[in-house]
């Protein structure tokens, strides 16, 4: 066997391997009956219904979805200065904004959930809404802040300069130039921080607790009270969701750029 086939076998074996507990989860949502068996008796797509139609799972769905959004726009506010600066200004001690980026991603979840809840419950704020915006937004900064970067470094500073010799100022400059050229890496980051804001549990359970249900926190609920199949339909679409923003990425703009390719790099 070449190195070449062994390689595709491997690359499928581990694909397949990581597919197995989806086609699971998708075979017990599509379960006729109120059961938790695979492969499926029956078929029916009602369980996906109830995500949209019972009243619970949609409060649930419009939460999470609100959440997710504002969330990622406000990590992209906050991730978009700290890029900028740390690329204009090219000194040792602006890498203390690359730690400011960084750093919410690099603790454990449950810690920072942890130092999330004590601060909101310490300023009164526990329960209210705003508070997992912001949270998810602190928490997530990173992912942004990282497409944002590798954005910034791509641009050609001789078109900044060019710019400025024409008597443009930064807020010119960054309005007519460097916006433009960074705006699939900006969309990218806001999909990113959207995505993974949509599916996280830890931090919105521990900022805003029973008060607002989000998706998530509305699974964990839900099993107190036995298994529905509505559980998995919602796991099944959150993969979709994830599938279909990370696919329009790749689609519609340059995947290996995005991931931070060097230019010039085909291998």
């Amino acid at each position: 066997m070449s190195e070449r086939a062994l390689g595709r076998l491997i690359f499928t074996l581990v694909a397949a391997f990581l597919a197995a507990p989806l086609v699971v989860v998708l075979g017990v949502s599509v379960n006729e009956r109120q059961s938790l068996i695979f492969p499926p008796q029956g078929f029916s797509l009602s369980w996906y219904a109830q995500i949209f139609l019972d009243p619970g799972w949609k409060a649930a769905l419009m939460n999470s979805l609100l959440l997710a959004a504002g969330a990622a726009a406000l990590a992209v506010l906050i991730a978009l200065p700290l890029a900028w600066f740390s690329w204009r200004r090219i000194a040792a001690w602006t890498n203390v904004f690359q730690w400011l980026g960084i750093a919410p991603f690099i603790l454990p979840p449950v810690i920072t959930a942890l130092g999330f809840l004590t601060f909101w419950a310490t300023s009164g704020a526990y329960g209210q809404s705003w508070t997992a915006v912001i949270s998810h937004a602190i928490f997530f900064v990173t992912l942004p802040f990282v497409t944002l970067s590798l954005g910034f470094n791509s641009i050609d500073r001789s078109l900044v300069e060019a710019a400025a010799t024409m008597g443009a100022d930064d807020r010119t400059v960054l309005r007519t130039v460097i916006l433009p050229l960074i705006l699939p890496y900006l969309v990218s980051g806001y999909a990113f921080a959207f995505v993974l804001s949509l599916n996280e549990y830890i931090v919105a359970y521990m900022t805003v607790g029973f008060t607002m249900e989000t998706l998530p926190i509305k699974i964990f609920n839900a099993l107190r009270y036995g298994y529905t199949p509505t559980m998995a339909a919602v796991s099944v679409f959150f993969v979709l969701i994830a599938g279909l923003t990370f696919g329009l990425i790749a689609y519609f703009g340059d995947l290996r750029k995005l991931l931070g390719a060097l230019p010039g790099d085909d291998r």
